[in-house]
C-alpha cells in the first residue's frame, strides 16, 4: 500500500514536470521572432564562427560589423563544422538538461538568449560562466558573454546563415587576423 502511494506520488510529480516543460516549450515557440525589423530583407547577413580562434564575426553585405569572443565545444564534445541557419530566437530561455530544468535567471547555463540552429540541440547562446569565454568549454554550442549574445540577438534574424568553421583559411585570417588563438585551452563544463 505504501509503495503504491509513493509510486503514485512519483508519477504525479513526473507528469507535473512534463506538463510544465511542455507548456514552457510552447511559450518559447510563440516568443520566437522572425526578423528584427521589416527593412532587414535587403541586408545579406551571415555569422562566421572560427572554432580555432574562438571568435564570432557578424558580417553584413560583405563587411565585418562586429567580432565577439566565444567559447566553443570541448575536445569531448566539439562544435560541429558546417553551414547552418538560425531557426529559433529566444529571449530568457529555459534550459532542459538530463533530469533538470533551469528557468530564466542567473543560474541558467545558456544565459539570457538562445539562437537555435537547424542542427538539433546546437545554437549560439549566453552563459552563466563568463570565465569560459575564449576556451574549449561547451558541449558543442557557441557560447558568448550575456551582454554579447544580447547584442548579437538584436542584430540577427531567423534564416540568417551561420558558418561554423573548424579550419583556418585565408578568409578567416582576413576576418580575425593572421594568428589563431593557439592550442586548445582547458575549460569547464556547461553548454
Amino acid at each position: 500500500m505504501r509503495a503504491n502511494r509513493e509510486t503514485t506520488r512519483n508519477l504525479r510529480s513526473l507528469i507535473a514536470v512534463a506538463l510544465v516543460a511542455t507548456a514552457e516549450a510552447l511559450c518559447q515557440e510563440k516568443q520566437a521572432a522572425s526578423k528584427p525589423s521589416a527593412d532587414d530583407s535587403a541586408v545579406e547577413r551571415r555569422v562566421v564562427v572560427s572554432i580555432p580562434d574562438r571568435k564570432l564575426a557578424l558580417i553584413e553585405n560583405g563587411r565585418v560589423v562586429k567580432i565577439y569572443s566565444t567559447a566553443v565545444g570541448a575536445a569531448a564534445s566539439p562544435t560541429p563544422s558546417g553551414m547552418y541557419k538560425i531557426v529559433l530566437r529566444l529571449a530568457n530561455p529555459t534550459w532542459y538538461g538530463p533530469g533538470t530544468v533551469v528557468g530564466p535567471g542567473k543560474d541558467n547555463p545558456i544565459g539570457t538568449r538562445w539562437l537555435g540552429l537547424n542542427r538539433k540541440g546546437y545554437g549560439i547562446h549566453g552563459t552563466n560562466n563568463p570565465r569560459s569565454i575564449g576556451k574549449r568549454a561547451s558541449h558543442g554550442c557557441v557560447r558568448l558573454r550575456n551582454r554579447d549574445v544580447e547584442d548579437l540577438f538584436a542584430r540577427v534574424a531567423v534564416g540568417d546563415v551561420v558558418e561554423l568553421r573548424g579550419e583556418r583559411d585565408a578568409e578567416l585570417a582576413q576576418i580575425f587576423g593572421s594568428t589563431s588563438a593557439g592550442p586548445a585551452m582547458a575549460g569547464g563544463g556547461g553548454q
